[in-house]
C-alpha cells in the first residue's frame, strides 16, 4: 500500500467513527533521551531533585511499568509513533529514515483535523542531519525523508537555549480553535554527561547503583554526572509545561512525558535487561485523568500511538499491534482497556558505522526479549559479539571495570555477566532476581516457563514478519 492510499483510507475511517462528545484533546509527547527508570524522585529515587516532574506526576498517573520497543533512540521512537514494532516498520537500521508508506501519529490526527508538529533535539525518523560523502545525494534521489510531508510544522534540530522559542513559535503557527499535537524531544539526559549541568552536582557516594553495577569511584562519577543531567531536564521539562499552560488550553490536552529508552551505562542502553528498557512514563489530562494516580500495568512503546488515537476519536490501523490504554487512563468503562500479559523488546543495529572484524555488541547486536510481570527472557542471535556499553566505553567508569578485567580484580559476578560467554537464551525470574544476574535458562525445573515465553516470543517474530530465525524449532 503506498502512503497516498493509506492516508486516504485512514481518513475514510476517521470520518466514519463516532466523534466524542466533547472536543477532542490537545496531544504533547515530551521524550527525554536516554532516560531510564526508577530515576526520577518521583519512582522512588531519593536523591534526584526533579521537583517539575514529581509535581506532574501528582497531577496524573505515573506507569510503574512503562518499557520501550527497543533499547536505542531510533527503533524505539519509530515503535512510539507508529503502533508497531520497529521490526515490523522496517527500521532495523540506526541511519534508516522511516519508510514512506508506513503511516505515523500525526499523519492520522491530521485527518482529524490537528494542526501537528515536532520540534527541539532531533527526532531521528528522517535518517541522520549530516551524511557521508555521497549518501545524501542518495537519499534525495530516492525521496526517502519524508518528515517535511508528516507534519504541519517541523524543526529538526535546535538547541536547549532555544525550547521556548520553538514551542511558542508552534502555538503562533498554530490555527485558532484546531486541536494541536506537538511532539517535543530533549537531549538530556543523552551522553555525552556535561559535569556542570546543574549549579550543584551530585555526590557520587549517594547516586544510587544496582547489584550488576560495579561499584567503583569513577562508574559513581559517571552515575552523578548523569544525574546533573536529569535535573537539568527537568528544567526545560517546566518550561514547555509553562507554555502549554499559557497558550495550550490546558484543561483539555493530554501531556505524556516518557523516556526513548534506557540510560547509555552498562546494561542499558543497547540492551534488552530492565535498565536498557524500562523508562519513566506519566500521563497528565486534567479534564479526564483523576491525579494522583499509579498504574502497575505493563505498557510498550507500541502503546502510545494507540492511546492518542483513542483519545482524539481516531482509529487505529490493522498493522498496529499496540494497544490503547486509554482506559486505564481515564477509568472509562466504555474505553475498552485489556493489559497486557507481556511486553517484547528487539535489539537492532545502533550507530550506522560499517561492520569490521572488531565491531562490538555496542553497536552491531540483534537479538529480542519478552518480559512479563515475573519473567523476563532474552533471545540472542549474535552471542559472539564482545559486550561494551553503548556510548560510554570511554568514560572513566568502564574504563576502570576493564582495568580491573585485565588484573583479574572485578568481583566475580561482574566478571560473569560483562566478560564470560553470552548465552544464546536467558532466562530470570525478575520477582527473586530483579537485577538479572542469574541465567535460570536450560534448568529443567524451569523447562516450562522457558518454552512458554519461547512461544509468546515467537508469536510476536512471526507477526512481525522478523526476519530472525525463531527461537524454537519450526519443524516437529
Amino acid at each position: 500500500m503506498t502512503r497516498r492510499h493509506a492516508l486516504s483510507t485512514l481518513a475514510a475511517s476517521a470520518g466514519a467513527l463516532a466523534q466524542p462528545s466533547s472536543p477532542p484533546p490537545n496531544i504533547v509527547l515530551i521524550l527525554s533521551d536516554d532516560h531510564s527508570a526508577p530515576y526520577l524522585g518521583c519512582y522512588g529515587d531519593a536523591v534526584l531533585r526533579t521537583p517539575n516532574l514529581d509535581r506532574f506526576a501528582s497531577q496524573g498517573m505515573r506507569f510503574a511499568h512503562a518499557y520501550t520497543a527497543a533499547p536505542q533512540c531510533v527503533p524505539s521512537r519509530a515503535a512510539m509513533l507508529t503502533g508497531r514494532s520497529p521490526v515490523a516498520a522496517r527500521m532495523g537500521r540506526f541511519s534508516s529514515p522511516l519508510p514512506p508508506n508506513v503511516v505515523t501519529l500525526p499523519e492520522i490526527l491530521r485527518t482529524k483535523g490537528y494542526f501537528t508538529g515536532v520540534c527541539r533535539r532531533l527526532f531521528h525518523l528522517d535518517g541522520p542531519l549530516r551524511l557521508a560523502p555521497g549518501l545524501e545525494e542518495l537519499y534525495e534521489r530516492n525521496h526517502v525523508r519524508t518528515w517535511d510531508n508528516r507534519v504541519d510544522w517541523i524543526d529538526r534540530n535546535s538547541l536547549r537555549d532555544q525550547t521556548k522559542t520553538k514551542v511558542n513559535e508552534f502555538f503562533d503557527k498554530r490555527p485558532d480553535g484546531r486541536p494541536y499535537f506537538l511532539w517535543v524531544n530533549f537531549h538530556d539526559p543523552h551522553h555525552p554527561w556535561d559535569p556542570k549541568a546543574i549549579p550543584e552536582p551530585y555526590d557520587p557516594a549517594k547516586v544510587t547503583l544496582t547489584p550488576d553495577v560495579p561499584d567503583t569511584p569513577s562508574m559513581r562519577s559517571d552515575y552523578a554526572r548523569y544525574y546533573g543531567e536529569i535535573s537539568r531536564m527537568d528544567e526545560e521539562f517546566q518550561w514547555v509545561i509553562d507554555i502549554v499552560n499559557a497558550r495550550g488550553n490546558p484543561e483539555n490536552t493530554l501531556i505524556l512525558f516518557m523516556g526513548d529508552n534506557g540510560m547509555a551505562l552498562p546494561r542499558g542502553k543497547g540492551s534488552l535487561y530492565d535498565r536498557g528498557l524500562h523508562v519513566p512514563l506519566i500521563a497528565r489530562w486534567p479534564a479526564r485523568v483523576k491525579a494522583g494516580q499509579v498504574s502497575q500495568d505493563l505498557i510498550s512503546g507500541e502503546d502510545i500511538t494507540p492511546t492518542c488515537l483513542a483519545a482524539a476519536g481516531a482509529a487505529s490501523t490493522p498493522e498496529m499491534t499496540g494497544r490503547s490504554f486509554l482506559g486505564a487512563l481515564t477509568g472509562d468503562a466504555r474505553e475498552a482497556y485489556k493489559p497486557r500479559e507481556a511486553i517484547f523488546g528487539a535489539r537492532l543495529d545502533h550507530g550506522g558505522a560499517p561492520f569490521t572484524p572488531n565491531t562490538k555488541a555496542s553497536t552491531f547486536d540483534l537479538s529480542r526479549c519478552v518480559r512479563t510481570p515475573r519473567w523476563k527472557l532474552i533471545y540472542n542471535c549474535t552471542p559472539h559479539m564482545e559486550y561494551q556499553p553503548v556510548d560510554s566505553s570511554r568514560d572513566p567508569g568502564w574504563m576502570q571495570v576493564l582495568s580491573l578485567h585485565q588484573e583479574g580484580k572485578l568481583q566475580p559476578d561482574w566478571e560473569r555477566i560483562y566478560f564470560g560467554k553470552r548465552p544464546v537464551v536467558e532466562l530470570y525470574d525478575l520477582q527473586r532476581d530483579p537485577a538479572e544476574m542469574t541465567n535460570l535458562a536450560g534448568k529443567p525445573e524451569f523447562a516450562a516457563v522457558e518454552r512458554e515465553l519461547k512461544l509468546r516470543l515467537a508469536e510476536k517474530m512471526i507477526v512481525d514478519y522478523d526476519y530472525l530465525p525463531l527461537p524454537l524449532p519450526v519443524r516437529g
